[in-house]
């Protein structure tokens, strides 16, 4: 039938899993692309949260089938644990999760290196990862010495592969880092508890997620991160180590781009990022404080406090352009009910120029041209009809979409999955 895109269109952390959860209720599969265990998706259902990292959130859904798709890195480990907790929780994980053949399997050495070059970075190289060895193991897909899970089906096809894999890398983990060299039998060992709870779980699903399209089924396709952090489009070099945006879907999911209907761009009402790299809008000092405590901005998985800025016009008509968005989804617009005045900037200048794009280098040093918004003074928390809002709040609402070009059908005014007005769809 078709597919639907959900895409982060800041640094990450835009509240996806509450849209991707407030879609699912009809979607028959939903599709993770890209990444690994360093995002975070929150998902409150009646009052009670719940932290996704590889499993698709639509695994909430008693029919909802997930598949973990060929674009996405694999901690075996943290799959299983991640697994058994959800299936403590009440979610039949293990009998309606897919994994693809062709998913990138993160090896034990892969987290060492990740945290040895991150620690030893010198200042102001520093990426900001999560040191769990996920560029890392991007590389090796990309150095074509890498280990996916269809691998680990044939006995014999992972034993020949993973000595090939292990020779090697004991090269780099000796020669380049002074490292202790790893050896086979203990990688071996590692992965054969996630072979025997894994195995019925992976097939080509390629193949799998166009047979189901033929058949009419709805497809919801899940990123972790946003554009901000594309390894092509977002703040090179401070970005993750695959595509967030539009292109990795369709290359980390294999399904045909002619399936593609709706792509739902996620944005705060304001700005955030984790981790290191230029932010032009970006609050400091108390301000920041404010907004950080006001929105609990601190990221699901590593709990570290997010940097906090005002909205950014030209970042999202950037990801609105690079990614074909449909529409935008605001999320967090009750945290701004706060405020007396709402900045927003509206455009950018660079050596004196105005630009109308953000610039693939030199964005830590744009002038940022800002509009200043009333603020509406009151509590808008769990609203669900666009007309009982305040006028002041329509009226920024409606001046962000002037301005990025797209409508804004979806608004989020609070955590619950209740607490969502849908308008003009």
């Amino acid at each position: 039938m078709s597919a639907d895109l959900v895409v982060g269109a800041q640094w990450g952390d835009e509240g996806k899993a509450k849209v991707i959860d407030y879609l699912s209720k009809d979607i028959d599969i939903i599709v993770r692309y890209q990444g690994g265990a360093n995002a975070g998706h929150t998902v409150v259902v009646d009052g009670k949260k719940y932290v996704f990292h590889l499993i698709p959130s639509g695994v909430i859904y008693p029919n909802t089938i997930c598949v973990i798709g060929n674009g996405v890195v694999l901690d075996p480990d943290f799959f299983l644990k991640e697994c058994v907790s959800l299936q403590n929780e009440g979610f039949d994980v293990f009998n309606k999760t897919y994994i693809s053949d062709g998913c990138h399997i993160i090896l034990p050495f892969h987290q060492t290196i990740d945290s040895l070059l991150e620690s030893n970075s010198m200042p102001g190289e520093k990426i900001g990862t999560t040191k769990r060895g996920i560029g890392i193991c991007y590389a090796d897909k990309m150095m074509r010495t890498g280990l996916r899970a269809g691998d680990l089906l044939d006995d014999t096809i992972l034993k020949n592969k993973l000595k090939m894999i292990v020779q090697k890398k004991n090269l780099t983990l000796t020669k380049l880092y002074g490292l202790q060299p790893v050896t086979y039998e203990d990688i071996y060992e590692k992965l054969k508890s996630f072979i025997e709870r894994a195995r019925k779980m992976i097939i080509n699903t390629p193949y799998y997620l166009n047979e189901e399209l033929k058949k009419g089924k709805r497809i919801l396709l899940e990123g972790a991160q946003g554009t901000g952090l594309d390894v092509d489009f977002g703040t090179y070099p401070f970005v993750t180590s695959s595509n967030s945006t539009t292109g990795g879907a369709i290359t980390g999911s294999g399904i045909s781009f002619h399936y593609l209907k709706h792509v739902y761009g996620i944005s705060k009402a304001y700005t955030t990022r984790v981790g290191e790299g230029p932010f032009p809008t970006e609050l400091f000092d108390d301000d920041a404080e404010k907004m950080r405590e006001l929105g609990h901005e601190f990221g699901a998985t590593t709990g570290r406090p997010r940097r906090c800025g005002w909205f950014d016009v030209e970042m999202i008509k950037h990801s609105v352009r690079v990614n074909g968005m449909t529409s935008l989804v605001l999320t967090k617009i009750d945290i701004l009910s706060n405020y007396d005045k709402i900045p927003v900037g509206v455009g950018y200048e660079l050596n004196g120029k105005k630009i109308d794009f953000l610039p693939t280098s030199g964005l830590e040093n744009v002038k940022v041209i800002y509009e200043e918004l009333p603020g509406w003074n009151t509590n808008i928390s769990g609203i669900s009809n666009f007309n009982n809002l305040p006028g002041k709040c329509k009226d920024y609402i409606e001046f962000l979409e002037k301005r990025i070009g797209v409508p804004i059908n979806i608004i989020s005014t609070g955590p619950d999955r209740t607490h969502t007005i849908i308008r003009n769809i």
